[in-house]
């Protein structure tokens, strides 16, 4: 082996060379290991990417035209005549939709100049904007914004305004958003995108899109904005509070911010430099406004009809359409609605100057409702109303005769003062108070057209409407009805399924029932006796009405037809007497007892009161149409019949009876000159509440009136009357001008001459002798239901005519004649006037006893000497009066 030193070194070369043979192949393998390893790891990431991409796009949410559209549009009220009533509103719904076409070209450039210039050109994404912006962020040098107006109103409308809580979740939302907007332009038209973009951004002040806007702070309509005004409101949209123009700091940014959009307007040619130099000299800020739609309806609360509408839609939209009460409530408030109503601008511009004329009432007082709230030293708190102010008077200072009513607000607020420091004690803490003032006595009044149902004039209470959605006395306030009660649960189904007739008699007498003792309003008249239905109505007769529905109708039948005619708050309790003269439990409200006799004015078809005729959603569609509710709840004979008497209630006439005793028609007051017009009053124990409900060929109204707390009508020294004086200036008024058509005749009446006192044909020659006059008058009558039955009530006999009395055998027969009397009931207890002319008894003045034989120096009278006549012996009257005295639950 060869040691030496070049084979050495040999060797070792060699070894070196395949060393290095090794190691390069190594780096080489390994160079390789690493570009794989990288070529793989970009292949994962752009995957891995591509995958995140896709997850993300394939998480966007779904686009359509409704989607994108905004939400919480302030609901807009019409009345029948198109005119715009109410703009129902919430917090956060005040926005009103405009139509492209209402928008001001220079209200589209101004946006389009600030917020996304090439909006006309680009297909939802502007790369040039986002390289600019990025560019902006990256040099600390911002240049506007990357997004369109397509992406931001994509981000309002799907992403709900964004505000994302981390970085990924905006970088998520900004890629759906790119895809999303490029995607909505294929299917949306630029100027739609454009329209939905200005009817959905906030524009400061809880004003939502261009034209509540418009509203707000010009005051005007948003088609008619000047240039100037379009940059203010243009100003606003990128920061609502910075550029607040209500405030002074916002005006002098939005002022900043308004001469950049002007500028801009101007670079893009969009105006002349005329036009920019005049809208920066024009002194815009000095014309805003602050009209806010929400609290402007606190300020200018909803009227009367609106207040019952806004329920008669919550209940449509329920039943109708199934939505929820939630769900209801947010489409009537939020949902952009257009609500066409059946009200009748003029008619309740009538309504609303009669009800409120003071000219109109005998007395003016004042009740109030006070509410306190106290903190005491120990922070408890206590709240105080005007019930407790009554038990503070009342029970401890012991003021029984306390009413709550003030002749001055002054005398209230000295009351008010009074209870206040009585409440307070040393370390108390007032929180609050509030004190609204009511005049006394109260009204409602509603007007409908019987014919269509629609509801045209609606007003609860008089004085000043302080509040929304407050006590409506017309709609949702029930009081007893008194005599009106007699039609609907007595006299209407007698005729119409009981075979009685308008003829048809019941003795008018003390009556009871059960415990109860029942007498008529006109107590200290006396009873009539023998009284027709057409009586009982026109003279509103209590003791004929509970006869009629005892003897003839049963209370069961009698509330079956008032729950026909509409009426809605009668119960199982209401099955007695009571209920034909309106003393039932609950009570009716104005609305329904006018549409009850509506029903009966319209021909004995009811309608269900109708306040609204169609609902049209934000869109312009049809969201719900009203049709009216329609049943026949009378023969049409029936309907003329009730009408017929309803009708002679208001002229001027006395009943039938003896002279000396008077009793007139109830309804007098009320009657319409010119116009043929039927009707009932209504008027309960003690003058608490007071009706009149009537109509004419065209029109039903009712009338209530009366004290909030029930305090007595003729206690607080006012007549009882002059609500049917309101009732005939209302409907004089709204009858100007307008044919009296009268109220036809169907074919399904007939006449006939009958007895008044018995309902039956007349006995000739008898029921025309009646001591008062003749009892034959003619009547109407349903076909068929003619009497065939001559009077028995009246009967033709002798009588002594000294006595009076039946004769008897010692009766000289030349003193004796015929007379007409009256069969009475038997058992009936209380003089009547037809108890003045009953069957009298023997005659008491020609007895055995009391015969004389004359003397042999006496002779007879001579043949042509005869005693004189006498008449039966002479009831008197009871004290006559005027004065019509309130006896029982209902009556007049």
């Amino acid at each position: 082996m060869n040691y030496g030193k070049n084979e050495v070194a040999r060797k070792l070369q060699r070894s070196s060379s395949k060393a290095q043979k090794v190691a390069s192949k190594l780096v080489l393998w390994l160079v390789k290991l690493v570009l794989v390893l990288f070529t793989v790891g970009i292949i994962l990431s752009v995957s891995l990417g591509y995958g995140i991409f896709k997850g993300i796009i394939d998480a966007a949410p779904e686009i359509d035209v409704a989607s994108i559209e905004p939400s919480g549009y302030a609901t807009m009220v019409y009345d029948s005549k198109g005119n715009l009533t109410e703009t129902l509103v919430k917090s956060g719904s005040n926005r009103l939709e405009a139509t492209y076409e209402e928008l001001p070209q220079c209200l589209i450039d101004a946006f389009v100049a600030i917020e996304d210039s090439r909006f006309w050109s680009h297909h939802g994404v502007d790369l040039r904007s986002m390289i600019r912006a990025a560019v902006g962020i990256l040099t600390n040098n911002p240049a506007g914004g990357g997004s369109t107006l397509t992406q931001q109103l994509i981000k309002n409308n799907i992403f709900a305004g964004g505000n994302e809580d981390s970085f990924g979740e905006k970088l998520e939302r900004k890629l759906q958003e790119q895809y999303l907007a490029l995607q909505l332009e294929k299917i949306m038209d630029k100027e739609i995108i454009l329209k939905n973009y200005l009817n959905t951004i906030n524009l400061g002040n809880n004003t939502l899109g261009v034209k509540s806007a418009a509203k707000r702070y010009f005051g005007k309509d948003v088609s008619d904005l000047t240039l100037s005004e379009a940059t203010v409101i243009a100003g606003i949209t990128q920061n609502p509070t910075k550029y607040n123009p209500l405030s002074e700091k916002g005006q002098k940014n939005n002022e900043e911010k308004r001469r950049v959009i002007l500028q801009y307007m101007y670079e893009q040619g969009k105006i002349s430099k005329e036009d920019q130099e005049e809208a920066l000299a024009d002194d815009v800020y000095s014309r805003i406004q602050n009209v806010d739609l929400v609290t402007q309806e606190s300020q200018n609360p909803y009227s009367y009809f609106t207040d019952e509408l806004t329920e008669q839609v919550m209940t449509a939209l329920q039943e109708k359409l199934g939505y929820t009460e939630s769900q209801a409530s947010n489409l009537l408030y939020a949902g952009g609605l257009s609500i066409y109503t059946t009200q009748d601008p003029d008619l309740q511009a009538i309504v609303d100057e009669e009800v409120n004329n003071p000219d109109n009432y005998d007395v003016v007082y004042y009740s109030v409702d006070y509410r306190l709230s106290i903190q005491h030293e120990d922070e408890t708190v206590t709240n105080y109303s005007d019930e407790t102010m009554k038990t503070y008077y009342r029970t401890d200072l012991g003021q029984t005769s306390y009413d709550g009513l003030f002749k001055t607000k002054e005398e209230a607020d000295a009351a008010i003062a009074a209870y206040k420091s009585a409440m307070t004690k040393e370390g108390d803490t007032v929180l609050g108070e509030v004190v609204y003032y009511i005049l006394q006595p109260q009204v409602s009044f509603v007007l409908m057209d019987q014919h269509t149902g629609y509801v045209k004039a609606v007003n609860g209470g008089r004085g000043t409407k302080e509040i929304s959605l407050s006590l409506n006395r017309a709609t949702n306030t029930l009081r007893q009805p008194g005599s009106t009660f007699k039609v609907l649960t007595a006299f209407a189904p007698a005729l119409d399924t009981c075979g009685a007739t308008l003829s048809t008699v019941y003795y008018d007498a003390p009556y009871t029932v059960g415990q109860k003792t029942f007498r008529n309003w006109y107590a200290k008249k006396g009873y009539m006796g023998y009284s027709t239905i057409r009586d009982g109505i026109v003279y509103s007769m209590n003791i004929v009405a509970v006869r009629c529905m005892m003897e003839t109708v049963t209370p069961q039948l009698g509330v079956e037809y008032a729950r026909n005619f509409g009426i809605t708050s009668l119960t199982e309790t209401d099955y007695n007497a009571a209920t034909a003269l309106g003393g039932i439990t609950k009570g009716v409200s104005n609305l329904e007892l006018t549409g009850a006799y509506a029903a009966i004015a319209n021909g004995g078809i009811y309608t269900k009161p109708v306040f609204f005729t169609k609902i049209l959603d934000h869109n312009g569609k049809v969201l719900l149409e009203n049709e009216p509710q329609t049943k026949r709840v009378l023969k049409d004979s029936t309907a003329f019949l009730l009408t017929d008497a309803l009708a002679e209630s208001m002229e001027s006439s006395r009943m039938y009876a003896s002279p000396g005793v008077s009793l007139n028609s109830t309804s007098v007051p009320a009657n319409i000159p010119g116009m043929s017009n039927a009707g009932k009053s209504g008027t309960t124990t003690s003058n608490v509440d007071i009706w009149f409900v009537g109509y004419t060929p065209y029109y039903t109204a009712g009338i209530w009136s009366g004290c909030d707390d029930n305090q007595k009508i003729s206690a607080i020294g006012s007549s009882t009357s002059y609500h049917k004086r309101i009732w005939k200036q209302i409907m004089a008024r709204a009858h100007e001008g307008l044919a009296d058509t009268g109220f036809p005749v169907p074919d399904s009446i007939e006449t006939a001459s009958v007895c008044r006192k018995s309902g039956m044909l007349p006995n000739p020659g008898v029921c025309e002798a009646d001591p008062r006059g003749s009892a034959v008058y003619t009547e109407y009558f349903a076909k068929g239901t003619v009497p065939t039955q001559v009077c028995d009530h009246h009967v033709a006999i002798t009588v002594c005519g000294e006595s009076g009395g039946l004769p008897t055998e010692f009766c000289p027969l030349e003193s004796r004649h015929s007379r007409t009397v009256l069969v009475t009931p038997e058992g009936e207890s209380g003089g009547t006037d037809d108890s003045r002319y009953a069957m009298p008894g023997p005659c008491t003045v020609h007895t055995q006893s009391a015969v004389v034989l004359p003397s042999e120096n006496e002779t007879a009278a001579p043949d042509n000497e005869t005693v004189p006549e006498t008449t039966a012996p002479f009831i008197p009257s009871s004290p006559l009066d005027d004065i019509y005295i309130p006896v029982g639950p209902g009556y007049m």
